[in-house]
């Protein structure tokens, strides 16, 4: 698709902005230019064109999918989607939408090619505002967006057994399920959503000719679904967006979860180890309001802390990507829903949503991936709360794989036992020395890692001296002591300052 819009066209489109796109593909009728049109953009197409562009299905083939309409053929819109198909609707099942003449078809539903290193997949879902033309549904079906594609991003590959997917939507994070999981239970709140993650997950084993886990699809809110099951690994792109409550404005199932404030991805934080198994893991991604006064590290401490009264302390990970003042977070959120900024509409939105913001003193919104994890044997939990806002490793699965056994290593182990491995930097870390010109010494040490999180470490000289020598040759007891000596130090000074440091490099993967 990108090498068929050009660079111009893909860029506009990701900032939804359809008219060079819409202008490259007029016209056109080769098979590329005439899906995106029909399915991304969602324009009328020719019906000799759609039949060459799908030689196999065929335009009989996609009507009775439910994936287009043809001529004055119209799906009610309280109706369910013909059988094995996704749920279509008339005409896009939008408010305004016009049948198309009978030479001409029209799409139903977005559809577009997603997948990984190891997987090409078609993923349906609701046509978008910028097809639509206008305000979305309340029960709209979110295609592939950024939020689920972080999430898969950041997803533990791990082969596991029993995997929950809370909230699938369409489906998004239950087909990178499906590549490492033996069953998966998938759940929504909406009926729709759980219709198009049925077809695209029968799309996907169809085209692996049947292999692949089973999958279970089931309504219901949060965790009701799965009570009293558990899971070996709990992944969730929850309706987490803050909306004002009562105030007239338009609710979509798919970002709002029914409930003032952050007060979802806080019970989800309290409820979620009740269906985990010892040793098993929880990824999500929330909103979380920083009242005036405190910080967002004070936030999760106090959920933390409920959630270990609640239940089994966990293991927490949090890492905070961005940061928004209220009217940022108000900006956003009112243009999603297919508002026009400057119009009515959208002024009372976004007045709301300050007004909403104000009544509850909040003046920071983060937004980020939490990592949770039952710990697998009767220990205390151990506690990360990072704030990284630049870019990161892609995929940053691996990375936090190895940050959870590197910290659950750690907080199962003494500063003895700490001592006694030969560590060694990883591959990606860089040392830096900056000093002023003519200098024999540099004035700054900064170590930086080139993967993961892409953390940098200002190493004063005892650090800087160690990591010089981490090769895995020597026990880092035996390398401190080395460096005491060459330093006329007493070695317990030397460990005193460098253990807490190593604790930390060793954290984030600097030292393997």
């Amino acid at each position: 698709m990108a090498e068929r819009l050009g660079d111009v066209a893909s860029a506009a489109l990701h900032r939804e902005q359809p008219l060079p796109a819409l202008r490259v593909t007029e016209g056109a009728t080769d098979a590329c230019a005439v899906l995106v049109r029909l399915f991304t953009l969602g324009r009328p197409v020719p019906v000799p064109a759609l039949a060459a562009a799908l030689p196999t299905l065929g335009v009989d083939g996609a009507v009775a999918l439910g994936l287009v309409t043809v001529g004055a053929a119209r799906h009610d819109a309280g109706s369910a989607a013909p059988t094995g198909g996704t749920p279509a609707h008339d005409a896009g099942r939008e408010p305004g939408r016009w049948a198309p003449p009978g030479d001409e078809a029209l799409a139903t539903c977005d559809l577009r090619p997603y997948g990984d290193d190891a997987h090409d997949w078609w993923v349906a879902s609701d046509l978008t505002g910028l097809a639509v033309g206008g305000p979305l549904r309340h029960d709209h079906v979110l295609g592939v967006g950024g939020a689920s594609t972080t999430l898969a991003s950041w997803t533990v590959r791990r082969p596991v057994g029993r995997a929950l997917d809370l909230g699938t939507g369409c489906g998004v994070q239950a087909l990178h399920l499906t590549a490492h999981a033996q069953s998966i239970v998938a759940t929504d709140i909406s009926r729709r959503a759980l219709a198009y993650a049925a077809f695209n997950l029968a799309l996907a084993a169809h085209d692996a000719h049947g292999a692949g886990p089973e999958t279970d699809l089931r309504s219901g809110d949060l965790l009701e679904p799965v009570a009293h099951e558990r899971f070996s690994l709990v992944v969730s792109n929850p309706p987490f967006v803050i909306t004002p409550r009562g105030q007239g404005l338009p609710l979509y199932e798919y970002r709002d979860g029914g409930r003032a404030g952050d007060s979802l991805v806080r019970a989800l934080v309290r409820q979620v180890g009740s269906v985990l198994e010892p040793g098993g893991v929880a990824q999500f991604l929330g909103n979380w309001e920083v009242p005036a006064g405190r910080t967002w590290r004070d936030v999760w401490a106090e959920w933390l802390e409920e959630q270990a009264r609640d239940g089994v302390a966990l293991d927490a990970w949090v890492v905070q990507r961005e940061s928004q003042d209220p009217a940022e977070y108000a900006e956003l959120w009112a243009r999603d829903g297919g508002a026009r900024p400057g119009s009515d509409a959208h002024s009372r939105m976004y007045a709301a949503w300050l007004g909403d913001f104000e009544a509850r003193g909040v003046e920071q919104v983060g937004f980020g991936v939490v990592t949770l994890q039952r710990p697998a044997t009767d220990r205390p939990a151990w506690r990360a709360l990072d704030e990284v806002h630049g870019p990161v490793a892609a995929p940053m699965g691996p990375a936090v794989d190895a940050g959870l056994r590197a910290r659950t290593w750690l907080a199962e182990h003494s500063e003895d036992e700490l001592l006694d491995v030969a560590w060694s930097c990883a591959p990606d870390v860089t040392e830096e020395r900056h000093g002023r010109p003519g200098a024999e010494d540099p004035t700054v040490i900064v170590v930086r890692q080139g993967g993961g999180l892409g953390r940098a470490v200002r190493a004063g000289t005892l650090l800087a001296a160690y990591l010089g020598v981490a090769d895995g040759e020597l026990t880092a007891r035996v390398a401190l002591e080395a460096v005491a000596t060459v330093l006329d130090l007493e070695p317990a000074e030397v460990l005193a300052e460098v253990v807490p440091q190593l604790r930390e490099l060793v954290a984030d993967g600097l030292l393997v």
